[in-house]
């Protein structure tokens, strides 16, 4: 009996997985310096303030459900860089990384800031200052991720490596 092994022409890099690894390390960036080190919000802390201890670790619990999720995303990169990887004559591109990456972090805080900052209103990106001033915020993180998605995207339609 003969098998047959098929093997892949595709050699391109995996701009999916660069992507994937920017939606990650975008939520690792919102949790660890937005949650965690400055402390300007957590995950519901717009519909559960942090006055108390019991909000305080209902919204530390979703924070790390939040982080669950990120690492997923990062895992996915890596499962589809590494099986690109693999292929013979795996055309590397830091260009196409470097632009994947930008590209999936800029999703990242469009896509958050949209749903959670501005559809659900279950956080706003610095709950520290006045009410008045969160919407600045949340258009300002918007604005970073348009530009990001926007850099990203032009580095991987006309990659130079």
């Amino acid at each position: 009996m003969t098998s047959i092994t098929r093997v892949s022409t595709d050699r391109n890099f995996p701009r999916s997985s660069g992507i994937l690894f920017g939606l990650g390390l975008g939520g690792f960036f919102d949790g660890i310096v937005f949650h965690q080190l400055l402390q300007w919000h957590h995950m519901f802390s717009a519909w559960y303030s942090i006055d108390s201890v019991e909000n305080l670790e209902f919204n530390t619990f979703w924070d790390g459900v939040f982080h669950s999720a990120t690492y997923l995303f990062l895992l996915a990169g890596l499962f589809i860089l590494w099986r690109a990887a693999r292929r013979p004559h795996f055309r590397w591109s830091t260009t196409e990384l470097i632009g994947a990456v930008l590209t999936g972090f800029g999703l990242f805080n469009l896509v958050e800031g949209v749903i959670d900052h501005h559809l659900l209103g279950i956080h706003h990106v610095n709950e520290t200052v006045d009410q008045s001033a969160w919407l600045y915020w949340d258009i300002g993180f918007l604005m970073w991720g348009a530009v990001m998605l926007a850099a990203g995207w032009n580095m991987i339609r006309r990659p130079y490596d």
